[in-house]
C-alpha cells in the first residue's frame, strides 16, 4: 500500500495518510513556495521496504533514504537517519547553512552507528540520505550514497547529485565503458553511507529554482530501474505531483521492480 508522510501544523509528529488523504499543503518560507508530494512503494520482488521518506515543510525539509542491512535493520536506519536530519534542523530554527545539514548528516551518522552498536540485530545497518532543505529563495541539497537528486527545468532533466559508488568513483575513472559498468560484478557498492564509517562526505549543492522548476529525491530502485527518459517523460506532463509520483513508481515496477522504490517531488510556484 503506496503512503504519503508530511508534517503535521504543530510540528511535533509524523502524521501517515493513506494516498486517498487529504493533499500536502504548500509551504512558504519568504518568497517561495514548495508544494511537495511523495510515493514509497516496495517493488515487485523484495518482502520489506527498507526506505523512507519524509515531508516537512513546516521547516521546509525533504528527505529520501535508502536502508541496508537486512531484517529491520534497514527500515530502522533509513527512518532513525531522516528523523535525525529533521531534529537538527529544528534545532537550528531556520537559520539554515550548508554546514546545518552537514551536522545533520554527520549526526544522523552517529546515531545509526551507535544503535546498531547497542543491538546485535541492528548490526551492519546504514542507509543512503538526500535531502532538500528550503533556505529563503534557495535550495540547499546534501547526498550521501547514490540515492539522487534531479531538477527538471525547460523540458529537461538534469541530474544534480553525484553517486558515491564503485560504479562512479572508481569504475568510470579506471575508463571502463558503461556497458561493462552496467553488468559489473561492484555495480552496487557504495563507496559512502550512514552507518558505516566514523569518516563521512557530504555533497552539498545550492539550487534557485524559478517558478514551475521540479526537484525530484529518488532512491535507486527509481533512478537504477526506469530509464531518464521515462522520468522525464513523466514531469514533463501536466498532471498533479501525485500523479506524476505514481507515474515514477509504475516505470520502475514495469521495468522488474527489482528494488524498493521512492520518488519525493518538489515543485517551485
Amino acid at each position: 500500500m503506496k503512503v504519503r508522510i508530511r508534517w503535521s501544523p504543530r510540528g511535533t509528529e509524523l502524521k501517515t495518510e493513506l494516498k486517498t488523504g487529504p493533499r500536502p499543503e504548500p509551504a512558504i518560507i519568504e518568497k517561495l513556495m514548495i508544494e511537495a508530494v511523495g510515493v514509497t512503494d516496495p517493488g515487485c520482488v523484495r518482502p520489506n521496504n527498507e526506505d523512507f521518506f519524509l515531508i516537512a515543510p513546516a521547516i521546509g525539509l525533504y528527505v529520501v533514504a535508502d536502508g541496508m542491512g537486512g531484517a529491520q535493520a534497514g527500515e530502522h536506519a533509513s527512518r532513525l537517519a531522516a528523523e535525525t536530519v529533521r531534529d537538527v534542523v529544528i534545532k537550528a530554527d531556520h537559520q539554515v547553512t550548508a554546514q546545518v545539514v552537514i551536522k545533520a548528516f554527520e549526526e544522523a551518522n552517529r546515531r545509526v552507528m551507535a544503535t546498531a552498536a547497542g543491538d546485535p540485530s541492528m548490526e551492519g545497518m546504514g542507509t543512503t540520505l538526500v535531502a532538500a532543505l528550503q533556505m529563503g529563495p534557495d535550495v540547499l541539497i546534501g547526498s550521501v550514497g547514490d540515492s539522487r537528486a534531479y531538477i527538471y527545468e525547460n523540458g529537461a532533466l538534469k541530474l544534480i547529485t553525484e553517486d558515491q559508488t564503485w560504479v562512479n568513483e572508481v569504475g568510470r575513472r579506471l575508463g571502463l565503458d558503461e556497458e561493462s559498468l552496467r553488468t559489473h560484478n561492484m555495480r552496487h557498492v557504495l563507496t559512502m553511507a550512514i552507518g558505516v564509517s566514523e569518516q563521512l562526505r557530504v555533497h552539498t549543492y545550492l539550487l534557485k529554482p524559478a517558478s514551475g522548476v521540479q526537484i525530484l529525491l529518488c532512491s535507486d530502485g527509481l533512478h537504477g530501474v526506469a530509464a531518464e527518459n521515462d522520468i522525464a517523460s513523466a514531469l514533463a506532463t501536466d498532471l498533479p505531483l501525485q500523479a506524476k509520483c505514481d507515474a515514477l513508481i509504475a516505470s520502475a515496477r514495469a521495468n522488474g521492480g527489482p528494488d524498493n522504490i521512492t520518488a519525493v517531488l518538489l515543485k517551485a510556484s
